[in-house]
């Protein structure tokens, strides 16, 4: 939430300043899509943990982590332990948590959401069709958006675009010559 009220107020202060609008639109690009799992739900362009009500763990997106109880101390790992190996990531139901360490309030979150404990109606990543997306690498489409983004990039456009400059310099260097 932070982010985003950072981003309000710098944007207002570049638009009060008579910035153009194109600066203002790069400051809120602020996205870490393409580092959210696969099974992480729609709908959410900045995500910092996930609570895992089934299991009543986090996992924390920008390390690739996961954080659960084991007794006596919050610990993670970069797998869940086995006695999680029933949990299917892509079935679960995940609540987006952008605070830091969310475990600290963690009998908040427990009781907030303990009803969406077998829920299996959130619409994942992986079976999204928008392709904002398709940059996720584990996307089922992620090759082909690779494919577009090099297309659009430059293989046509940029490769004439500098042997067109080419031609005009070499031109250019022979009527100097005569």
């Amino acid at each position: 939430m932070r982010k985003i009220y950072l981003t309000l107020l710098l944007t207002g202060i570049l638009f009060a300043l008579g910035a153009p609008l194109k600066a203002q639109a790069s400051l809120s690009l602020n996205f870490n899509i393409g580092s959210q799992p696969a099974w992480g739900p729609v709908g959410y362009d900045e995500v910092q943990y996930y609570y895992l009500p089934d299991i009543d763990s986090y996992y924390y997106v920008p390390q690739h982590r996961f954080y659960f109880y084991n007794g006596r101390n919050w610990i993670y790992s970069s797998s869940l332990p086995p006695r999680y190996a029933h949990y299917n990531l892509y079935n679960g139901y995940k609540v987006v948590v952008n605070e830091r360490e969310p475990w600290r309030n963690h009998n908040s979150y427990k009781a907030k959401y303990s009803s969406f404990k077998g829920r299996h109606d959130q619409k994942m990543i992986r079976d999204s069709r928008d392709s904002k997306y398709f940059e996720n690498r584990n996307h089922p489409e992620h090759n082909n958006w690779i494919k577009q983004q090099k297309h659009d990039n430059g293989n046509d456009k940029g490769q004439n675009r500098s042997n067109k400059d080419d031609n005009k310099k070499k031109s250019e260097h022979r009527k100097h010559k005569k």
